[in-house]
C-alpha cells in the first residue's frame, strides 16, 4: 500500500471498529443482562436484530448524504446519534428500553461502516483498494478479540451497564479522531446533490447489475452466518459448554484470528489469481467447512474443540471472501460509490437481521441449531458464487 494511503486506512479502520465493538463488547454480558432485566434469551437476541435492522436501513441515508455533503458531516452526525443510543442502553430499565437504545445505536453506527467504504473508493481502486479494505478488516477483526475480553473485564469489576459507558467514551474519542486526523476525500466539484429521481435511477442501475447484486448478496450471507453466531454463541458457549464470560471471550476471539489472518492474504491472492477466482474458491471452502461441521453436529460430534476448530476454518475462508467481494461490488460504480456502499450495506445487514429472526425460534442454547443456520448461510453464499459474471474478472482484476 502506498504510504499516502496508510494513515487514512488506519483512521478508517478505527472508525469502522466502533460498530463491531458495539456488538461484540456486550456479548459476554448477554446472559447477565437477561437475568438483570428479567428477559428471555430471545428478547436479548432481539436487541441484536434491532441494531442490525436500524444499521442496515440507515445506510441508505448516509451514503447519498455523503455523496452530496462530503464524507465528514455524516460521520459527525452518525457518531452523535450513536452516543445518544449508547446512553439509552446504559440507562435502560428493561429489555424494551435496551432494544430501543440498540436501535438508536444502529442508526448512528451505520455512518462509520458505510462512509469508510466510500472513502476508500474516493482514494483508490483495484489492488490498492483491496489492501485498504484489508487494512480496515485488520482493525475490525481485532475487535472480536479485544471487545469481548474488554467486556468480560468490565463485568469482573462492574455490572453490564459499564460496557455501554465505555462505548460512549470510545465514540467520543472517534469524534475527535474524525475531526483531527481524517481529511475530506470528496471535493466539492465531485459532490452530487440528492435528487430523488437520480437516486432512484442509481438504485435501479445497482439493483439490475448482476455483478453488484450477486457479490453483495454473497457477502451478505457470509455476514449473516457471523451474525447468527453472535446471537447464539454466548448462550451456547456459557450454557452447553460451561465456559465463563472470559473463557467465552477467548473462544470467540479464535474466530477473529482466522478471519484476520486470511484477510491479509486477500489482495496478494487477488493479484496472483484474480479476485473473482479468489471469491469463488474461498466461498466453496467456507461452505464445505460449515456443512461438514453441521454434519458432525447432527452426528453428536460437535464438542467444544470440534466446534471451535470448524468455526476457525470457516471464518478464515470468510476473511478472503468478504473484503474481496466488497471491493468487486463497488469497482465499477465510482460515480455513485456512496449510494452503492449504502445499498450494499443495507442488503447485507438486512440479510443478517432476517437470518437471526428466522433462526431465533430454533436457537435453543445448544450448538447444532447454530451450526445449521451457519451452514445454510454458507450454502446460499456458495450458490451465489456460481453466478458471478466471469467476463468481469479481467477488468476487475486490473491494478
Amino acid at each position: 500500500m502506498p504510504p499516502s494511503l496508510l494513515r487514512p486506512a488506519l483512521v478508517l479502520g478505527l472508525l469502522a471498529a466502533v460498530g463491531p465493538f458495539a456488538i461484540d463488547m456486550y456479548l459476554p454480558a448477554m446472559s447477565a443482562i437477561g437475568a438483570d432485566l428479567s428477559a428471555s434469551p430471545r428478547a436479548i437476541q432481539g436487541t441484536l436484530v434491532a441494531y442490525f435492522a436500524a444499521f442496515g436501513v440507515a445506510q441508505m441515508v448516509y451514503g447519498p448524504w455523503s455523496d452530496q455533503a462530503g464524507r465528514k458531516p455524516p460521520l459527525y452526525a452518525g457518531l452523535a446519534v450513536f452516543l445518544i443510543g449508547t446512553a439509552l442502553c446504559a440507562l435502560a430499565p428493561d429489555a424494551r428500553w435496551l432494544t430501543l437504545g440498540r436501535l438508536v445505536q444502529g442508526l448512528g453506527g451505520a455512518a462509520v461502516m458505510v462512509i469508510p467504504r466510500a472513502v476508500i473508493r474516493d482514494l483508490a481502486t483495484g489492488a490498492d483498494a483491496t489492501r485498504m479494505m484489508a487494512a480496515i478488516m485488520v482493525v475490525i477483526s481485532v475487535s472480536p478479540m479485544l471487545a469481548p475480553l474488554t467486556g468480560a473485564a468490565l463485568l469482573a469489576v462492574a455490572d453490564w451497564r459499564a460496557i455501554f459507558w465505555a462505548l460512549m467514551l470510545a465514540a467520543g474519542a472517534s469524534l475527535i479522531l474524525t475531526r483531527a486526523a481524517l481529511g475530506e476525500t470528496l471535493p466539492p466539484a465531485a459532490r452530487r446533490p440528492v435528487e430523488v429521481r437520480a437516486m432512484l435511477a442509481g438504485l435501479r442501475r445497482l439493483l439490475t447489475d448482476r455483478g453488484f447484486m450477486t457479490l453483495t448478496l454473497l457477502g451478505g450471507f457470509g455476514m449473516a452466518s457471523f451474525f447468527v453466531f453472535l446471537a447464539a454463541a454466548s448462550f451456547v458457549y456459557t450454557g452447553q459448554f460451561g465456559l465463563s464470560p472470559t473463557g467465552f471471550s477467548l473462544a470467540f476471539a479464535l474466530n477473529a484470528v482466522g478471519f484476520f489472518g486470511a484477510s491479509q492474504l486477500a489482495a496478494r491472492l487477488g493479484q496472483a489469481h484474480g479476485p473473482v477466482r479468489v471469491v469463488v474458491a474461498a466461498t466453496a471452502g467456507f461452505a464445505g467447512t460449515a456443512v461438514a461441521l453441521f454434519g458432525l453436529g447432527l452426528a453428536g460430534g460437535a464438542t467444544l474443540p470440534v466446534t471451535m476448530t470448524g468455526l476457525f476454518l470457516a471464518n478464515a475462508f470468510l476473511g478472503l471472501v468478504i473484503p474481496t467481494a466488497m471491493v468487486l461490488a463497488l469497482e465499477e460504480h465510482g460515480a455513485i460509490a456512496g449510494l452503492a456502499s449504502s445499498l450494499g450495506g443495507t442488503i447485507q445487514m438486512v440479510a443478517g437481521g432476517a437470518m437471526i429472526a428466522a433462526a431465533g425460534p430454533f436457537l435453543d442454547g445448544t450448538a447444532v441449531p447454530m451450526l445449521g443456520a451457519i451452514a445454510l448461510c454458507a450454502a446460499l453464499a456458495f450458490l451465489l458464487s456460481r453466478l458471478i459474471p466471469r467476463q468481469a474478472a479481467p477488468a476487475r482484476s486490473a491494478g
